[in-house]
């Protein structure tokens, strides 16, 4: 069984077009679900570049996937890295959608359903943890990240902030989403803790910050008539895509062609199969 199902992944194979003896790039290779596909299609193992920041993910492409370049880093550092070394590819993909293993393991701290320490970072290199913003950030910081990360209203968020700051010191993730439960009367099938859970994990991750610098970069890193796809899952990470598509396409100088006219979402099979889908959005460009 393979340890993370990827999303969208018969339309990325439709959209990104995969022929022999191209290379290909994965920013964000994870457990290699969609590297395998597209592999199966060019054959070409050598000029095949796989990222990941996640070291369990990086040991397991080692076993898997034999014969590519595989890089322990996050996607902006590998991109200035490769850049330096003047590779350019054929196919660039970046799912920026955090694996099935990183949530289903409850030591990680992703999951607010599982018992595990306050730490979210998908590099354990990264110095800057969960439980640091927990517990030291202040309440005007708090509700900061809240807002700008979690969506949440600047009411609630305030009131979330303040809960969790008379409630330090918070040592696990259950001890986080009862908190953030707490702030909530009633609530419907969403777990109230979701979007505090996915302002502090971006924090830490810097994933926001990250995605901005790449974006510009990935034009330079496509052959002519390359092709890059983005998946992202929620409306923040969506917006800087579609943006950048949008900006890299239009004026004299554009430098992309928008390939999907509108985000590609997965189909109702899909989401049935695989629950974690159904936020996924595919936008893809190709290089004039």
């Amino acid at each position: 069984m393979k340890p993370h199902q990827p999303v969208l992944l018969e339309p990325v194979l439709e959209v990104l077009k995969p022929q022999p003896h191209e290379s290909y790039l994965d920013l964000t290779a994870g457990y290699g679900g969609h590297a395998s596909a597209i592999l199966e299609l060019t054959q070409n193992y050598k000029d095949t570049v796989l990222v990941d920041r996640d070291q369990t993910a990086v040991d397991y492409l080692h076993e898997h996937i034999k014969n590519a370049s595989i890089i322990h880093s996050d996607f902006y550092s590998a991109t200035l890295s490769l850049l330096k070394c003047g590779k350019v590819f054929d196919i660039i993909l970046l799912d920026l959608g955090v694996s099935s293993p990183q949530l289903d393991a409850a030591a990680r701290g992703f999951s607010f359903r599982e018992e595990g320490n306050l730490d979210m970072r998908m590099d354990k290199r990264d110095g800057i943890n969960a439980e640091h913003v927990v517990n030291r950030y202040s309440e005007r910081e708090l509700t900061d990240v809240i807002i700008r990360y979690g969506e949440e209203s600047p009411g609630l968020a305030a009131k979330i902030a303040r809960a969790i700051v008379h409630a330090r010191p918070l040592q696990t993730t259950t001890e986080l989403a009862e908190i953030v439960r707490r702030q909530f009367p009633a609530y419907s099938k969403t777990h109230p803790a979701t979007k505090t859970f996915q302002a502090i994990r971006i924090e830490v991750n810097r994933e926001l910050e990250l995605l901005e610098q790449v974006l510009p970069l990935l034009p330079r890193l496509m052959k002519p008539g390359g092709r890059v796809g983005i998946i992202s899952f929620h409306s923040l990470e969506d917006r800087l895509v579609k943006n950048f598509i949008k900006d890299y396409s239009t004026g004299l100088e554009a430098k992309l062609k928008p390939i999907t006219k509108h985000p590609i979402i997965a189909s109702d099979s899909e989401i049935v199969n695989n629950p974690r889908s159904r936020s996924a959005k595919l936008r893809a460009a190709a290089a004039l």
